[in-house]
């Protein structure tokens, strides 16, 4: 079998009909049919399944299922990784549940590197609001690319393209693995970080506008944010001898044309991020009084102030292994954010997609202070 599309869901019965007809167009279209559609549930109340199996898919083969483990996308995918290599497909392409503007194509931009042997996986490159993706705009994308040297613009894009080597990679990690946040919303920035590390063949997709359930920062991304970054954290002490030797960052090759396609409005209550970061701020002595007086008097942070809040989290974490850690970083994170949609609030997103860019150099140059440190609390 070529080509298995993946779809995790919970209570997403308003979307997925629409997303597996357009999973079964693509595999019709581009691989002769030859494929089927899997969706993992974590026990939907909405009748998330049923639609999904009375979706008419065209003859393309389709299974519902209700994964066992934690409670998680993360378990979802699993589940589905282990049925592809059981079928023998040669790629996965997984697509999240709420999507409004997948195409049949996506999934070639998806599967097709991976069949032709140009990739092991395949991520995201989208058209974004500049007000979307905060989490991914500032910590995943800068912290990734400058640790491990690969610009991969979506490492938590939700949409991915997974080929049969990776898969056996994935599923060969300790059990323990899957009991943590890797079993929840950590997984993307696992997978992604992965395969840079143990596949180094990372492609991306030019899969134009992403348009899905938008989530505001300040009222619903807490526990996404806990997850992805505690995941982040804990890939760090396991690339740390990668990371350490890394001082250049490599553009990631990006397949296909990307559509001119425009991109919907949207907004986010800054005031009330500024009020969160002012709110729940706590004085932790690992931070700093500057940074912590800038916090507490406006509300917002500036760049470099927010890269060394990561950087001396991450090694108080490393040190401590606490949790806490990462919740201590939420009103940094509303500040941050808060900042970034203040200077970008004028622009273009393709304006502030280049601010986006820009963050990298001082992530990697404040990157030689982080890794001095780290060398010197891994000697005590």
């Amino acid at each position: 079998m070529k080509v298995i599309v993946g779809i995790p869901s919970f209570n997403n019965a308003e979307t997925i009909s629409y997303v597996a007809r357009t999973a079964a167009r693509g595999i019709l279209e581009f691989f002769d049919g030859d494929g089927m559609i899997l969706n993992s549930d974590g026990g939907s109340s909405d009748g998330t399944r049923e639609r999904f199996m009375e979706t008419d898919t065209f003859g393309v083969p389709k299974e519902s299922f209700v994964y066992e483990g934690v409670p998680g996308k993360g378990s979802a995918m699993r589940t589905i990784m282990e049925i592809s290599l059981e079928r023998g497909a040669e790629a996965v392409v997984f697509l999240d549940s709420d999507l409004r503007s997948v195409k049949p194509w996506w999934v070639e931009r998806l599967a097709g590197p991976i069949l032709k042997g140009e990739a092991d996986y395949v991520t995201p490159f989208y058209l974004r609001h500049r007000f979307d993706g905060t989490i991914t705009n500032n910590v995943c994308f800068p912290v990734t690319s400058a640790l491990y040297g690969k610009k991969v613009r979506q490492p938590i894009g939700g949409d991915f393209g997974v080929g049969k080597r990776l898969l056996e990679i994935y599923l060969e990690k300790p059990e323990e693995t899957w009991k943590t946040d890797v079993a929840r919303f950590g997984i993307d920035i696992w997978m992604t970080t992965t395969a840079i590390n143990e596949s180094g063949r990372v492609l991306q997709a030019a899969l134009g506008t992403k348009i899905h359930d938008v989530k505001d920062p300040g009222k619903h991304l807490r526990g996404m944010f806990l997850q992805v970054v505690g995941t982040l954290f804990d890939l760090m002490i396991t690339y740390e001898d990668r990371w350490k030797d890394v001082w250049e960052i490599e553009e990631v090759p990006v397949y296909g044309e990307t559509p001119n396609e425009e991109v919907p409005p949207m907004s986010i209550d800054v005031e009330n991020l500024k009020k969160l970061a002012k709110e729940t701020l706590n004085d932790v002595d690992y931070m700093g009084e500057e940074i912590l007086s800038k916090v507490k008097e406006k509300g917002t942070l500036d760049l470099v102030s927010w890269v060394d809040v990561l950087y001396r989290s991450a090694l108080h974490y490393r040190k401590t292994g606490d949790k806490k850690v990462v919740e201590n970083l939420l009103p940094f994170y509303f500040a941050r954010t808060a900042r970034f949609a203040e200077e970008v609030r004028s622009l273009s997103d393709e304006e502030a997609e280049r601010c986006v860019y820009e963050q990298l150099d001082v992530f990697l140059e404040r990157k030689y202070l982080l890794k001095e440190e780290w060398e010197v609390e891994n000697k005590r």
